[in-house]
């Protein structure tokens, strides 16, 4: 498909800068099929049916963006994937200035050495000495927010706090899986009352989930791969949940692909733990989720692909334009959607 199919106009201040206070303030627009309704996240439970279970992914962020120096050059490196105890893959300001083997100062007395160079400019990145790479990153780095968020102010010391879900628990994201941040114990335990379960599963979120598609057909995108587990335990619950006639809803786009990554034809959720790289667009056929709640995303993105492969192009354009004449908030801090595709 054409990649401009997926183009739509934002106005600038419909970016959140900022989460809602408290997070479950946030507002929610309920896609079901093709119906529109507008709510709060509070109002969450009473839009699911008893016996649904909600899906989260219990990755945690750590401070992957630093900043350093190669003589007189600045370097600056995001981090995006491990590839080992000592070694990540990183998107590199100035690159141009990097070649294998050359050293790059953090500060903190951390330093790390390029290893290799790739086609798209990133580089795999080790670092040096014998302590824990999670101690260096907490002595040198900080947290990533996303470039929208971080192009027009500095992270601070909220951001610690108000990017990480409360689910929070296995370290190894670069970037949050932001549609959990609206959940609090207040809210979990309304949706308990009301016969909601949820389970959790591991999605290590890449900065790669921000890049631009470049390609002018979907076809000739290539997504980036994102690391993930889920446990056998996690994948017989979720079975048994649509087996009793519940709904599987996965809270963001990064549970949702790991949930169809581990997928069979028939829809039955396996153990899973490795790299995916699936990549959804208009046409695929969903087999593990009923349904999605997530965040509102950029233009030409491939998450605004993959909730218009759920429910539809024509939906989502027309969902979005609701959302920006109604006010609501767009991206990583902004505001919800509860999407149900007709069944």
């Amino acid at each position: 498909m054409r990649v401009d199919l997926f183009d739509f106009d934002l106005p600038a201040d419909r970016i959140a800068l900022r989460p809602a206070s408290p997070r479950d303030a946030a507002r929610l627009l309920a896609a079901r099929g093709s119906a529109l309704s507008d709510h709060e996240m509070l109002d969450l439970p009473g839009l699911l049916r008893p016996g649904d279970r909600l899906v989260f992914n219990d990755t945690r962020v750590i401070p992957a963006q630093l900043e350093g120096r190669r003589g007189e050059a600045r370097i600056g490196a995001t981090l995006h994937k491990r590839e080992g105890p000592r070694s990540w893959r990183a998107f590199v300001r100035n690159a141009k200035r990097l070649r294998p083997g050359d050293w790059i100062d953090f500060g903190a007395d951390v330093t790390g050495v390029v290893e290799e160079k790739t086609e798209d400019g990133s580089i795999l990145l080790r670092f040096d000495g014998e302590e824990p790479v999670e101690l260096l990153l907490d002595r040198a780095g900080r947290m990533p927010l996303p470039p929208y968020i971080a192009g027009r102010r500095a992270a601070d010391a909220r951001d610690q706090d108000d990017y990480q879900t409360m689910f929070a628990r296995e370290e190894g994201a670069v970037a949050a899986p932001t549609a959990a941040l609206h959940f609090t114990p207040r809210l979990i335990e309304r949706l308990a009352d009301s016969g909601i379960g949820h389970e959790t599963l591991t999605l290590h979120v890449g900065a790669g989930t921000f890049l631009p598609v470049k390609a002018e057909d979907t076809a000739d995108h290539r997504m980036h791969s994102e690391w993930g587990r889920i446990g056998a335990e996690t994948a017989e619950r979720l079975n048994r949940t649509r087996t009793d006639g519940g709904r599987i809803i996965a809270v963001g786009t990064t549970s949702l692909r790991l949930l169809e990554s581990a997928a069979d034809e028939g829809g039955s959720i396996r153990p899973f733990e490795g790299d995916t790289a699936i990549f959804i667009t208009p046409g695929y056929r969903f087999r593990a989720i009923d349904g999605l709640i997530t965040n509102f995303h950029l233009p030409r993105s491939t998450l605004f692909m993959l909730v218009s492969a759920l429910m539809g192009l024509e939906t989502m354009r027309r969902a979005y334009a609701h959302a920006v004449a109604e006010g609501y908030r767009f991206y990583s801090y902004g505001d919800a959607s509860l999407l149900l595709p007709m069944e």
